[in-house]
């Protein structure tokens, strides 16, 4: 039986629902967009324009990493499921998101949708002195050629970016880590744009750092991130500090630069911080979000924290528990993702402003654990977490 500080802890992150009244754990399905509270109802069946041309879709990212391409497919699969589009070929894995959308303009069959192949821009590989002509570049598109309807956004930085352009068309952005931290939305309910949409999940990371600190009660937590405004969104470096000052613990700080490099040079960046924290003997590790953490780095960082003995957790989810780390909370399978910004771009299309719509996203949550990494550390995770664990994995790689 869940204990009750377990338990407490639980309900508080939606992990246990069973003792909860329908309405507090939550009636709609996951990744389902709802309109706010009295606002009027728009439909997601697919349409034309007025004239009966197709919407002209463009996409924005903030340079190459694997959730990106992953995120957009599954929007895509979201439009499919809707019926606004048809693929007439498997999606490809492992392209890159120029790549991908390259295939998806030339695949995607649709009477009401265009995937436009050459309204495709990104700041070079996270360059940050290519993000202000990329601006330029896409304000010049909409201005002169009037022939972008809708643009989706993936990642903290396009979504920075189109928020500061402000461009007279509906962008709606995904796969950010704190879109309130960044500065994307104004609040979790109201994005302050009329032509701005993201999605948010309301203290997602303070909520994992909670249940951490819960199961392994460290006095030290490390955590690794660029010392930027980019890098302590990504990170969520407020989000943890604020749980230190609530439960007493302190945090180890180590930068790590991340933008405007090779991929190369920032996994070795992070993997050199996290080699510092081990050697530190720091008391617990919050793996958070990087370009130096990919899913080959992430393995040769498990293996640093094992050999010190360091419980870590996974900003990231359940994939990297498979790899190595020790525990996290699983993200929900990437579909609900597509299909909650699928709906919200049918809804916009259907003639609703992005700002109408609900920001706010429920994870379906899962516990991730990885019982080898758990032996080799020497960490004996307690029955009720074992008891409330979806995902198990009994080996580390």
């Amino acid at each position: 039986m869940i204990s009750r500080l377990i338990a407490h802890a639980l309900i508080a992150m939606g992990l246990c629902t069973a003792t909860l009244p329908a309405s507090a754990a939550g009636a709609a399905a996951p990744g389902l967009s709802t309109p706010e509270t009295g606002a009027q109802l728009f439909h997601t069946t697919p349409v034309t324009k007025s004239d009966n041309a197709r919407w002209r879709i463009g996409y924005v990212e903030s340079g190459e990493y694997a959730d990106y391409p992953a995120t957009l497919a599954a929007v895509i699969l979201g439009l499919q499921r809707l019926g606004w589009l048809t693929l007439d070929g498997d999606l490809p894995e492992g392209l890159s998101g120029h790549d991908l959308w390259i295939w998806l303009s030339q695949h995607a069959q649709s009477p009401y949708l265009e995937l436009v192949q050459d309204a495709w821009w990104q700041p070079g590989n996270f360059d940050a002195e290519q993000r202000a002509p990329m601006r330029l570049a896409i304000a010049e598109r909409i201005k002169q050629q009037h022939d972008i309807d809708l643009i989706i956004a993936m990642g903290t930085w396009a979504g920075q970016d189109l928020r500061e352009l402000g461009p007279p068309v509906p962008t709606i952005v995904g796969s950010t880590s704190d879109p309130l931290a960044a500065k994307i939305s104004d609040s979790a309910t109201d994005s302050g744009r009329d032509n701005l949409h993201t999605r948010i999940e309301p203290e997602r990371y303070q909520r994992q750092v909670r249940l951490f600190h819960e199961i392994v009660p460290f006095k030290e937590l490390g955590i690794v991130y660029e010392d930027s405004e980019a890098g302590r969104s990504y990170a969520a470096v407020a989000a943890v500090e604020q749980v230190g000052r609530e439960l007493g613990f302190t945090i180890k700080h180590c930068h790590a630069q991340s933008s405007s490099i090779p991929t190369e040079q920032a996994i070795d960046n992070a993997l050199a911080c996290y080699r510092q924290l081990a050697d530190q003997n720091v008391g617990a590790v919050y793996v958070t979000t990087h370009r130096g953490v990919t899913s080959e780095s992430v393995r040769t960082l498990a293996h640093m924290l094992e050999k010190a003995k360091i419980p870590s957790f996974s900003m990231a989810g359940s994939k990297e528990v498979k790899q190595g780390i020790l525990l996290s909370l699983a993200q929900a399978d990437l579909s609900y993702v597509g299909l909650f910004h699928a709906e919200t771009i049918a809804r916009v299309l259907n003639g609703a402003k992005p700002r109408q719509l609900s920001q706010l996203w429920v994870d379906p949550p899962k516990i991730a654990l990885n019982l080898g990494t758990a032996r080799i550390i020497g960490f004996d995770p307690p029955v009720d977490i074992l008891l409330a664990a979806d995902e198990v994995y009994e080996s580390a790689p």
